[in-house]
């Protein structure tokens, strides 16, 4: 995700997840609560996810009405019991349910504090495959306490990071349990409804409506879900290695944002020289059709393999976003294929979507909106701002829901990663980088997962130094420069946190 710079106010299933998220409170300071009843006990949202099963798939039917600008909607979840299951729970909010099958079987149901309680006519057994159908309701244009909903002139779009993929669907909302996603969107001929992933279908009804299908080939994660409606035109290219590119753009403005959406195959032969092969079927853009500055509070997101753009981004000149296309793209590394094992490990995808798209600005002799023209010029500003952004924000790996995506998660993990190859070498960090992509493809991690690998790859222990840098109240020495200096924190003002997202990048 790249945020503006203004305040905001094989799988990992549920055991594999347990695991991540004891590993998360060992190495983070201070450690959550016990888990929260009803969630997995995440360090940033212990209320979110649900223990006992394990999310195989999920079937999403949504069905746009133009008429009252609601949805229709069925989610089918396909899931293992993991334990005994008289009952269970599902993330939800903000949504009408109609009716809950199990397996077939009416099933009792209620909604309360973000979770829909499912009773089944009969309990589950552990080990049981289980597929649980909801049948609801939604107005993209509700607000409850939060929302994944993005509404729009004609129709609607999808931004569930972190936590509102579930006021769209009701799901396993953490991005420790990735299912694979089959996606049926329905809509007036007069608009197009589209997904993540690849069409595989389209069917005509009788009233002038159109559905298509879409499938996703790789496990995603709840957050990552895009789906939208609108007045679009489907524009089709051809990335490296013969990779089907696929933008999603308001018909209006396909002419406007062409040269933005001719950027991809570029930038996709640079990120590939860094992080290897796309490790997806498709990319693409979908600029939102909204001008709507309150539609949603970032430039974009890295919906999986359909990123999502404010559309007037986009028509900015090319040093202007081209960094920031950088970063997104480099999500489908860091974030999508490999997902965060916790919240408390979000400094691993933007941290490193900042510094790829920073050395891809420098590279291109495009100044940042400080001045900088290099990226070690760049971390030593940051650097000076180490502590007070520590003293602000929490160290790096250590966030809250208040301050998650603070600019400590993103150009703050930028610095740790660039001390990493200064302690480590260029050549020894980019084996780092590949390996642990290519160990945790198609997966989650956790930051301590990230420090094995960079111990292991370098062979010295690199916990010690890590640590410091990700845990300490104190911004550790810079290798190789002995001669930056962090500004003291003032004894008598907390200040202001640093800047949200990457609003400098």
């Amino acid at each position: 995700m790249i945020t503006l710079p203004r305040p905001r106010s094989g799988r990992c299933g549920p055991a594999a997840l347990a695991l991540a998220l004891s590993a998360a409170v060992l190495c983070s300071a201070p450690p959550s609560s016990a888990a929260t009843a009803g969630g997995v006990g995440d360090p940033v949202f212990p209320s979110l996810g649900n223990q006992g099963y394990d999310a195989l798939a999920y079937d999403l039917s949504f069905a746009y009405r133009p008429d009252s600008r609601t949805v229709d909607a069925t989610t089918v979840l396909t899931a293992r019991a993991l334990t005994g299951l008289p009952e269970f729970e599902l993330d939800a909010l903000g949504l009408d349910v109609h009716t809950v099958r199990v397996d077939g079987r009416p099933a009792a149901f209620r909604l309360h504090d973000e979770k829909l309680t499912v009773t089944p006519a009969r309990p589950v057994r552990r080990g049981t495959v289980l597929k649980v159908t909801v049948a609801y309701s939604a107005d993209p244009r509700a607000r409850p306490t939060h929302t994944g909903w993005v509404p729009t002139p004609d129709g609607f779009a999808v931004a569930g990071q972190p936590d509102g993929a579930h006021t769209v669907f009701p799901c396993n909302d953490h991005p420790g349990d990735k299912a694979r996603f089959t996606i049926a969107v329905t809509a007036p001929d007069t608009l197009l409804g589209v997904a993540n992933g690849t069409p595989t279908g389209t069917e005509r009804h009788d009233g002038g409506q159109t559905t298509r299908r879409y499938v996703t080939r790789d496990p995603m994660a709840t957050e990552l879900v895009q789906v939208s409606v609108g007045d679009y035109t489907v524009r089709e290219r051809t990335g490296p290695g013969g990779l089907p590119l696929r933008d999603v753009v308001p018909t209006a403005r396909a002419a406007d944002l062409e040269p933005a959406l001719a950027l991809t195959p570029a930038q996709l032969e640079w990120a590939e020289q860094h992080l290897g092969p796309f490790p997806f079927e498709t990319y693409g853009l979908l600029p939102a059709n909204t001008d709507d500055e309150a539609a949603f509070d970032f430039t974009g997101l890295e919906t999986q393999t359909l990123t999502l753009y404010k559309p007037n981004f986009l028509r900015r000149p090319e040093p202007q976003i081209g960094s920031h296309m950088m970063h997104e793209l480099v999500h489908s590394w860091f974030g999508d294929s490999v997902s965060p094992g916790t919240w408390a490990d979000l400094w691993l995808n933007e941290g490193h979507a900042d510094l790829y798209g920073l050395m891809y600005r420098y590279e291109r002799g495009w100044p940042d909106s400080g001045g900088f023209t290099t990226l070690t010029d760049r971390m030593r500003d940051v650097y000076a701002r180490g502590d007070q952004w520590r003293h602000d924000s929490g160290p790096v790996a250590a966030p809250t829901a208040a301050d998650l995506f603070d600019s400590q998660r993103y150009t703050g993990g930028a610095l740790v990663l660039f001390a990493l190859r200064e302690q480590v070498g260029a050549a020894v960090f980019d084996r780092i980088e590949r390996t642990f992509l290519q160990r945790y493809r198609y997966r989650t991690a956790t930051t301590r997962d990230y420090v094995r690998t960079a111990s292991e790859v370098s062979g010295r222990d690199l916990s010690g130094f890590l640590d410091d840098w990700l845990y300490g109240r104190r911004t550790p020495p810079m290798p190789n420069h002995p001669d930056w200096t962090v500004t003291p924190v003032p004894a008598t003002a907390r200040g202001d946190a640093a800047p949200r997202g990457t609003g400098t990048l």
